[in-house]
């Protein structure tokens, strides 16, 4: 009880990362990256079954979508001070851009939740035209943001 005390003490005083359980920076960056990585599963299952690599599965595909709409609010809480040291691909510029940046986060969670929309349809065409801007967003931020 005292732990959870301390903990809720700390999140309560604390602005710094969302106000974030992180206790070590090394925490939020492996916490982001395990985020993008569990992303990057989901755009490669879904991009393979738009393109015909895979067969088009309207439940499965509906699943990675609801999955890409979740993941996609997760990893931006970890960018806080001190996580643009150690083992990461983030560039400076997430820090010294950090308005564009979030703009660019948020703008890639609207279209996640669009295309979890569409996806509900099950029509692939209609699912393509939300995963086009989804897709895009992604690498619009790592075009800026990523090494």
């Amino acid at each position: 009880m005292k732990k959870t005390l301390i903990l809720l003490g700390a999140l309560l005083s604390a602005p710094t990362m969302a106000n974030t359980v992180f206790e070590e920076p090394a925490d939020a960056i492996e916490y982001r990256q395990a985020a993008f990585s569990m992303i990057r599963v989901q755009i490669s299952d879904m991009g393979d079954m738009l393109k015909g690599a895979v067969p088009f599965d309207a439940k499965r595909f509906q699943m990675r979508a609801d999955n890409a709409a979740a993941l996609s609010k997760m990893p931006w809480e970890a960018f806080g001070p001190g996580t643009d040291k150690g083992e990461t691909s983030a560039l400076a510029a997430v820090w010294s851009q950090n308005d564009e940046f979030m703009k660019k986060a948020t703008a890639f969670q609207d279209y996640a939740d669009k295309l979890a929309v569409a996806a509900q349809s099950g029509d692939k065409a209609a699912i393509g035209k939300a995963f086009g801007p989804w897709a895009k967003g992604c690498k619009d931020c790592h075009k800026t943001f990523k090494d």
